[in-house]
């Protein structure tokens, strides 16, 4: 009996081996040539083929390993591959001290496939020895973020696309574009990512995609973070240098590059503008903790093969410039985390600096607008038989439009526990107030906002929003949240928290509760009280006699002067409008 318990435990000890680390030679047994290889480069490989394709790769290869870090809407984990060719161990904490970390980002709209193949080939030609390895930075990839929208596969909904054959839905399995979906997180798919991000912590992020819009000669556009919203010495080093250097590595291996090409339904020679990555976009929200972020967006026009062979390369150019500036991108990253402090102007919202721009030598067809043979108005149409290389305005520079001073600290009422939890979801630090207290604090109430009116991504947001800011005595209880700036974190913070940054919780619909009244007054009640309200107020009653004489809408609505009556009582609620998010200054 102990024999043959001994011998089972010796082939368990073989077998965990065996899964969790193999040897180089074992890998001869497995044939890692790609889908899309097998293709020709028509076809992607599915949800399924992907994950194992990894699997067997960090099976035969000690430098890579895969984990399932959490879930998503789909059921299913969201994996991590990396791959660190001085072991596999991941702790990331310790790698971070020698190394530069890259995250790659592939499969947020699946039906945009060409980052799925182009990572798969690119991990098995670095471990295979087919390419140069890095020695200083360790990649990071998520093989397919949308799981759901991979698992949802058909062959038309990407209408523009040529190829590849099939391919998974832009939506995920609640019908959410994850790119839109990193501030408000609505979905466990985003909650995943933040964990996996703060986990990291990387350097250089890519996400790929390929494009909708304009006809062009390029396949490859790239869509880099806007460089004076990431600001600092960092923002010019991306503009100045980490761009061009891109653009010279690729013109080496002739692949051209452009600027990502922002028209719909016109011609780019007339000049375009760069696209403004917002918090809610996965380069926008790495920004905002100081990580250099860029979109691949390959031309959805151009054969897949070709597509995907571009963002191969064009990953492998951007691990080279991490190689050689390694230690400029750690230096430049550490000092932008002391770029703003309290007492600082941030800038909130942007908008194009129309007295600096660009001129790009753009490659692109001719293009006219022609009667349509279908409805008879004007359409475009461009004649690929007639490239051209023009010189034309690309606006890539971008000013404040609205600013807010830092202040030292915010105070959030516990009663809040979503926004916390995303704020510690995020790695802000955050201490308890031990009693009760009062503290003198800024406030705004919500002075003025629009609301779209068709729903977008799971929510009618708000735009245009103003405040009005003063300062008061409130009490707050034990147990409330004090969150100071002087953190990692700042920028997060600034971006969710100050209603009227563009991607704000108070944009997203999180505190919607303080715009509905909740207390109101019955008019054949209030009419007397009101009465003896102006009574007593000589001030206001010189202050409502004004306005029934100047104002003929408010003169001929009996509710209305009631209600407004109401709003300078001490009857009205002092929650209404009032932003329960509180700045210390």
């Amino acid at each position: 009996m102990k024999k043959l318990i001994i011998l089972l435990l010796i082939l368990s000890s073989c077998n965990d081996k065996t899964e969790n680390k193999n040897s180089k030679e074992d890998s001869s047994n497995i044939d890692f040539t790609t889908v899309f290889e097998k293709s020709e480069g028509t076809e992607t490989a599915t949800y399924d083929q992907t994950i194992q394709y990894y699997s067997d790769l960090a099976n035969s290869y000690s430098e890579i390993t895969m984990e399932a870090i959490g879930q998503t809407d789909s059921g299913k984990p969201l994996h991590i591959a990396t791959l660190n060719m001085t072991g596999s161990e991941n702790d990331f904490e310790a790698l971070r001290e020698n190394k530069r970390i890259m995250l790659i980002n592939n499969g947020i709209h699946p039906g945009e496939s060409d980052g799925i193949d182009a990572t798969m080939m690119l991990y098995r030609d670095i471990v295979e020895g087919k390419i140069d390895a890095p020695k200083n930075t360790v990649l990071v990839t998520i093989p397919i973020y949308n799981v759901g929208g991979s698992l949802n596969r058909n062959s038309t909904t990407r209408t523009n696309q040529n190829g590849p054959k099939a391919y998974g839905f832009r939506g995920n399995a609640r019908n959410y574009d994850l790119n839109r979906d990193f501030i408000k997180s609505d979905t466990k798919n985003a909650r995943t990512f933040a964990k996996i991000f703060h986990m990291i912590q990387p350097d250089v992020f890519i996400d790929n995609h390929v494009s909708n819009g304009a006809d062009y000669q390029y396949t490859l556009t790239h869509l880099f973070t806007q460089h004076n919203k990431l600001g600092g010495k960092l923002g010019n080093y991306l503009h100045t240098e980490m761009m061009p250097k891109l653009k010279q590595k690729l013109e080496t291996k002739s692949w051209d590059i452009t600027p990502y090409v922002n028209v719909f339904n016109s011609t780019p020679d007339r000049g375009f503008t760069q696209f403004l990555d917002s918090p809610r976009y996965s380069t926008g929200y790495t920004t905002l903790f100081n990580t250099l972020g860029m979109m691949v967006e390959t031309h959805m026009l151009k054969p897949y093969k070709q597509r995907v062979e571009g963002t191969y390369e064009l990953m492998k150019s951007m691990i080279e410039i991490t190689e050689e500036q390694g230690d400029k991108i750690s230096k430049l990253r550490k000092e932008q985390h002391k770029t703003w402090s309290a007492g600082d102007i941030y800038p909130l919202a942007w908008e194009v600096d129309t007295t600096q721009s660009s001129t790009l030598s753009f490659k692109g067809y001719e293009g006219e607008l022609i009667p349509s043979e279908l409805t008879g108005a004007q359409r475009l149409k461009y004649d690929t038989s007639k490239p051209f290389t023009k010189e034309i305005t690309y606006q890539n520079y971008f000013k404040a439009a609205d600013s807010v001073t830092i202040p030292k600290a915010y105070v959030i009422p516990q009663g809040w526990h979503h926004i916390i939890e995303l704020l510690k979801l995020n790695e802000i630090e955050m201490t308890q107030i031990e009693n009760d207290t009062t503290i003198n604090v800024e406030l705004y109430k919500i002075a003025n906002y629009d609301t779209r009116t068709s729903a977008y991504e799971g929510h009618y947001t708000h735009y245009k929003t103003s405040v009005k800011a003063s300062s008061e005595n409130v009490n707050f209880r034990k147990g409330d949240y004090l969150i100071t700036t002087d953190q990692k974190g700042i920028r997060y913070l600034l971006e969710t928290l100050e209603p009227i940054a563009p991607d704000s919780f108070f944009n997203w619909n999180f505190f919607d509760t303080i715009l509905q009244q909740k207390e109101g007054f019955s008019p054949y009640v209030w009419e007397d009280k009101a009465q003896q309200l102006l009574k007593n107020n000589p001030k206001l009653q010189i202050e409502y006699n004004i306005k029934v004489s100047y104002e003929e809408d408010f003169a001929n609505n009996w509710y209305a002067q009631l209600d407004w009556l109401h709003k300078q009582s001490p009857n009205y609620e002092t929650a209404h409008f009032l932003y329960p998010i509180y700045r210390l200054e």
